[in-house]
């Protein structure tokens, strides 16, 4: 058996992955969709899902100097049975914006550094298509990228080369620039004399084609009287699948380790613990229901190495690296002046899921407009297509993403109304082990009876569900999942999460009621027997029994009036 290939994680060029025979799996018949797509192409996809080794296949697929290496770059994959015309037909530059150090102060210094190294390794690269003093002409030009991109361009132009550019992060250093300085400082770096904008309009009139991807639409829209021949595929449904991996590329991936490997759970198993954690993503209203929905990439890779290298599952299902994401959010909502988006946000997390459409551009002035915030969500990967009958239905994709806004939330609280973590892990492992659920309601009741002053924070009346889904969405022990369907739907289903914590003997149902503190004692007794009633009938579905796996499932009622917890009680 030849020697086990080892998985690409954090590996971003290709280039690498084939150099060192890592695994891969092949994306390459969606060249053919890109020619015909358009030739100047734009692609927004959330991070993690392959976007850079993907650009650094095209990179080597569409080099005239990396034809040498064809066999060794391309043997095995799809397109290397099928070539297009444009195979091997450009001389390429590859930024990657990520690189860029966004230090506000010398922004601009960093920016035509950054491109001035990639443009003269260009001139190095394809040097003997040239000119003797190409190289050198173009090192002379290092102080200004836009005067080194105009001088390669006339000299291509003159010799007939073709050029390709590929710009990957196009979006990354601005979207730092707009969450950390603001939208006026965001404002003069793309619009008027703002030199980004400036290597934008090289950009239109130098390459023959051109693909860019990013995380946000929010520069294209501003760079568009800069660059405006771009085609937009961010919602196409032939690219729907080409970044992430598929249900059967995960099962393809599992297979081939498990020659290697012990795995003490079958694929199906494997399968069923990784998709409420990284998979339902869709990226096109018309690939809901023609399409499998797709899994987070990077987040897959986390999972699988854990599997390799211990032979189960990881203990904790998120990466520490998702913490990016968080703090993406965190910056999204920090300047809402007027409370939209923190509307946005209680409504994701009391339902999982909201409405609203997903725009192609926006210009950053309106990205606090409540649906303009919605679509940078989708864009980011925080929200995700399951309907689009009418408008589109935007839901929490996965667990994954579910503990960031939790964390989110939490984080939030804790500023007001500390919660000490010491006495909330002591409380849920209470919870989890031995059955005793008062302690943490308590404890929580407790700290939210505290947080008056907060109205701040979700809008409108003080919010008690949003605030225990937070803090109880972020117990490890368990699956939490609020409105859970179950003969109608429950507050909160907890279910033992038996993979990471075996031990745990325990599963809840939570029923939890509220009403205004002048609410009469009548009121609190019909929304009391309410609780009992639908947390003994939630309890008794055939779903919530198989899920519970056996151990014992208590069933909560809770009652709020105002801020204070006025009773509490175990079916």
């Amino acid at each position: 058996m030849e020697k086990m290939k080892e998985l690409p994680y954090g590996v971003s060029d290709y280039k690498d992955i084939r150099d060192d025979n890592l695994y891969m799996v092949d994306k390459t018949m969606y060249i053919p969709d890109f020619e015909r797509a358009a030739r100047y192409l734009f692609l927004i996809r959330p991070r993690r899902f392959g976007k850079s080794v993907f650009l650094s296949m095209l990179y080597h697929y569409y080099d005239m100097e990396a034809q040498k290496d064809w066999d060794t770059m391309f043997k095995g994959t799809w397109i290397y049975d099928n070539p297009t015309e444009w195979r091997g037909k450009f001389q390429v530059i590859h930024f990657d914006f990520s690189a860029i150090e966004s230090d506000f102060d010398n922004l601009r210094a960093n920016f035509h550094r950054y491109c001035s190294n990639i443009l003269v390794a260009f001139a190095k690269r394809y040097s003997e298509y040239y000119d003797s003093d190409f190289v050198t002409d173009v090192k002379a030009k290092e102080d200004n990228a836009c005067d080194q991109l105009n001088y390669i361009s006339v000299c291509a132009k003159a010799k007939g080369y073709k050029l390709y550019l590929i710009l990957d992060e196009y979006d990354n250093f601005t979207n730092n620039v707009l969450n950390e300085q603001g939208q006026t400082a965001y404002h003069n770096l793309t619009h008027s004399t703002g030199f980004y904008r400036d290597v934008f309009k090289i950009f239109k009139i130098m390459f023959k084609r051109v693909i860019m991807m990013g995380i946000s639409p929010i520069t294209l829209n501003d760079l568009t009287s800069g660059y405006n021949i771009a085609t937009n595929i961010s919602l196409d449904a032939r690219f729907n699948q080409m970044l992430g991996l598929s249900e059967p590329e995960v099962r393809g991936m599992i297979e081939y380790y498990r020659q290697y490997c012990h795995f003490t759970q079958t694929t199906d198993e494997i399968i069923e613990d990784m998709r409420p954690w990284y998979d339902n993503y869709c990226f096109s209203g018309d690939a809901i229901g023609k399409q499998p929905k797709m899994f987070n990439t990077n987040m897959t890779l986390y999972y699988m190495r854990n599997m390799i290298d211990t032979g189960h599952a990881p203990k904790f299902m998120l990466d520490t690296n998702t913490s990016t994401d968080y703090n993406k959010l965190h910056n999204l909502v920090r300047f809402d002046t007027d409370g939209e988006r923190t509307s946005v946000i209680e409504e994701i997390l009391l339902t999982g899921k909201t409405t609203g459409n997903i725009l192609p551009s926006f210009p950053a002035e309106t990205v606090c407009n409540a649906e303009n915030f919605l679509s940078l969500l989708y864009y980011y990967g925080m929200l995700t297509i399951t309907d689009a009958d009418m408008g589109y239905e935007l839901s929490i994709p996965n667990n994954n993403v579910r503990k960031q806004y939790y964390s989110y939330v939490v984080n939030e609280y804790q500023e007001a109304c500390h919660i000490s973590d010491k006495a909330m892990m002591a409380a849920f492992k209470d919870m989890a082990y031995t059955g005793k659920w008062q302690p943490i309601i308590k404890l929580l009741a407790d700290a939210y009876a505290k947080r008056c002053s907060l109205r701040n924070l979700i809008k409108g009346e003080p919010n008690v569900q949003g605030f225990f889904i937070g803090y109880m969405g972020n117990c490890d022990y368990f699956v939490f999942c609020p409105e859970f369907e179950s003969n109608g739907y429950c507050d909160f289903f907890m279910m033992p999460d038996l993979l990471r914590y075996p031990k745990t003997e325990h599963a809840y149902i939570f029923e939890l009621k509220y009403m205004k503190a002048n609410a009469p004692a009548s009121r609190g007794e019909k929304l009391w027997q309410e609780a009992l009633e639908q947390a003994d009938r939630y309890s008794s579905s055939e779903r919530v029994m198989r899920l519970t796996h056996g151990k014992q499932l208590h069933r909560v009622a809770l009652l709020f009036q105002g801020l204070e917890l006025i009773r509490m009680e175990e079916v």
